[in-house]
């Protein structure tokens, strides 16, 4: 990630920043008993492990703190564990904002927090820098703004990439409806209708999480789809191909969001000549000689941590922060962490092909860019590599 010099710098082993002086121009951050306090929200039990998200911003933080905090300041960070339980979630942000008195919530991952706690964070006026956007509350809120393209910008950039560079005609969807995602959905597909000019051919809101998925691969291949665009997970993504494989279809491209980018998939759908493409939110994390993965990877494997698309999140959110935080001229509160996130300039970064910016608006998705890979054998292949950068609508 790329930064601006005339911002006050922080060093720390991995992320590259540089420790500087106090000038008499700039006395930089200053803190009260000489730590920041930050937390997160994160669904770490339960139906879902987003772990890996927090947990990567905790060894970005462990450097900063290592190579002497952010201008003498070290962070105290606190992962809470939301069950996926809404009463939980409640409670877990509360204690984290009245508590421990966080001065901002930064690399949360959960299937929940933004939908249980975003009223929260706006009564309480403290931000998030969310490190894995789930929910459609995450991209809906003036108190969040997730560093990842998230499945709703995703969806909306692989249906432009299916018409732009693989000539669909015939785009079909076929989403599963969880929770309060059916509207932004829909709202996805209505945006690439915009940017396209074209129309969707065929839009299925009921694909089910579990079940049999023949009628739904008969339903495409009788309507014509030259391209299929579903938002199923590993498992899901897996299970949809063998059925296609069953039911001996060819000729549609099928294409998956991030959530289907995994080893797992690739190893397991090996054998598949369907041809298969998937979005990712951020650098292709399996491209392990990419310049661009260089210090995440570095700083990854010096904590312990997988490489993985999670920590990619983790990772960037803390790399936001840092660079926010180091900006501040005075003490570091929860007002002062604030303003400074609504008066930022946009952060570019190697890992993510947009900017990066909280800014004021009142609701945020400034990731705006996707890497397309395609299965070749059994494993992934850059397919795009430049971004794939969605156009404003018409």
């Amino acid at each position: 990630m790329q930064w601006k010099s005339s911002l006050v710098a922080v060093a720390f082993a991995g992320l590259g920043f540089a420790a500087t002086a106090a000038t008499a121009s700039a006395a930089g951050p200053t803190c009260k008993d000489g730590t920041i306090k930050v937390g997160a929200v994160s669904t770490i039990t339960g139906p879902a492990d987003f772990s890996e998200v927090p947990k990567a911003t905790q060894a970005a933080f462990d450097a900063v703190n290592a190579a002497g905090g952010i201008n003498g300041c070290k962070i105290d960070y606190t992962i809470a564990d939301d069950k996926a339980d809404p009463a939980v979630a409640a409670q877990a942000a509360r204690d984290l904002i009245d508590n421990k008195e966080a001065v901002a919530l930064v690399g949360s991952g959960s299937l929940l927090d933004c939908a249980v706690n975003s009223a929260t964070y706006s009564r309480k006026k403290i931000l998030s820098v969310q490190g894995l956007g789930v929910d459609a509350a995450c991209f809906s809120s003036p108190n969040v703004a997730p560093v990842n393209v998230g499945p709703y910008t995703l969806s909306t950039a692989m249906a432009y990439y299916a018409t732009n560079q693989l000539k669909s005609e015939k785009l079909c969807a076929f989403f599963i409806i969880i929770g309060g995602t059916q509207e932004a959905y829909k709202k996805a597909i209505e945006n690439w209708e915009k940017i396209s000019g074209k129309t969707i051919h065929l839009i299925d809101l009921t694909l089910p999480f579990q079940g049999d998925l023949t009628p739904y691969v008969i339903k495409a291949r009788d309507a014509g789809c030259d391209a299929v665009l579903t938002n199923q997970v590993e498992p899901q993504v897996v299970q949809l191909i063998k059925t296609v494989d069953a039911q001996k279809i060819t000729g549609i491209n099928w294409l998956f969001l991030a959530p289907g980018y995994t080893e797992q998939v690739a190893s397991a759908l090996a054998d598949t000549k369907q041809p298969i493409y998937v979005g990712t939110e951020w650098e292709p994390f399996t491209e392990k000689s990419s310049p661009a993965n260089a210090q995440w990877a570095a700083d990854m494997q010096k904590a312990g941590r997988p490489l993985t698309a999670f920590s990619q999140g983790g990772y960037l959110a803390a790399q936001m922060f840092v660079k926010v935080v180091s900006s501040i001229d005075g003490e570091v509160t929860r007002e002062s962490v604030t303003k400074a996130l609504h008066e930022m300039q946009p952060i570019t970064n190697p890992l993510s092909g947009s900017p990066y910016v909280f800014g004021t608006a009142k609701v945020h998705s400034p990731m705006q860019a996707t890497k397309v890979m395609k299965l070749e054998k059994g494993a992934w292949t850059v397919e795009t590599p430049d971004w794939v950068v969605l156009p404003q609508a018409k």
